[in-house]
């Protein structure tokens, strides 16, 4: 009995975690006379509580052919969302993973100093930092471009911390035996930094993932042209006449970060473990 205790705490924790992907999903499958009468308290301010079924009383698929069929503009911030996700991914792992790298394995002066500056940089919020990033993209002539959201992304210090974290923990007699073997710098970066640090790369860039595919702020302060828009944009701009298609893009936003996750999950593992390694 004892045993059985804690694991229903943690399964009741589970399904209160799991329940709002569950009431999302049962909105995709309601009708909208369904959805109205449960969501009116809230959309109308009728007064009383928002009654919710686990279960629709008539399952359709009517939202997921309306947002397919009827709504070009989805389609055009989806693929808004991949090419600055891509991008910012892409630029991450060509320009942190050296950087992370050269602070982790190298010795140069003032290298202290930039590890703070770094750490610095990675606490600042967007807010602090808004007025600057504007003053500066309006000076290049990025303002209402995909490359004004992709360029200070790409140069963010987060990666890099959490890369540098990983490159650090390799111990330093193996790459003493690559230089012993005539293992030039970039060999050496190549074939033992890229290999023992992958799980702390990949746990990086997942992470990135997460945080650029659901990209807000950016895009509201730097975008005006709303054909530029990134997918997190057109959710807020659904009125409440079509609830049943907010819920179906909303499942269709959360699907490439729980698939994203799920495949960098067994890497992540790896990280933590290689991160743990000691000389």
């Amino acid at each position: 009995m004892k045993g059985k205790l804690p694991m229903l705490l943690l399964g009741a924790l589970a399904f209160l975690c799991c329940y709002p992907v569950l009431f999302l999903l049962t909105g995709t499958l309601m009708d909208n006379g369904e959805l109205r009468e449960a969501l009116s308290p809230v959309v109308q301010q009728s007064g009383g509580a928002v009654t919710w079924r686990l279960l629709p009383r008539y399952p359709t698929l009517q939202h997921y052919l309306e947002l397919l069929l009827d709504e070009p503009e989805f389609f055009v911030m989806f693929w808004n969302t991949v090419k600055l996700t891509a991008a910012i991914l892409a630029g991450q792992f060509l320009i942190g993973t050296p950087a992370a790298w050269g602070l982790a394995r190298f010795c140069f002066p003032l290298r202290r100093l930039l590890s703070v500056l770094y750490i610095i940089l990675m606490m600042m919020p967007f807010q602090v930092r808004m007025l600057s990033d504007y003053l500066v993209l309006d000076r290049l002539h990025l303002l209402d471009t995909h490359a004004g959201i992709i360029l200070p992304a790409v140069f963010s210090t987060f990666p890099v911390f959490i890369m540098y974290r990983f490159f650090r923990a390799i111990p330093e007699a193996i790459l003493e035996s690559a230089r012993l073997d005539g293992a030039g710098v970039l060999q050496i970066f190549f074939y033992i930094g890229l290999p023992l640090g992958a799980g702390g790369i990949v746990s990086a860039l997942v992470l990135s993932f997460l945080e650029y595919w659901n990209l807000i702020e950016q895009p509201l302060t730097f975008l005006k042209d709303k054909s530029l828009w990134p997918l997190a944009l057109y959710l807020p701009n659904i009125g409440a006449e079509k609830a049943g298609t907010a819920f179906v893009s909303s499942v269709f936003t959360l699907a490439p970060a729980v698939f994203t996750f799920l495949l960098g999950k067994d890497y992540l593992e790896q990280g933590i473990a290689a991160a743990a390694v000691k000389e």
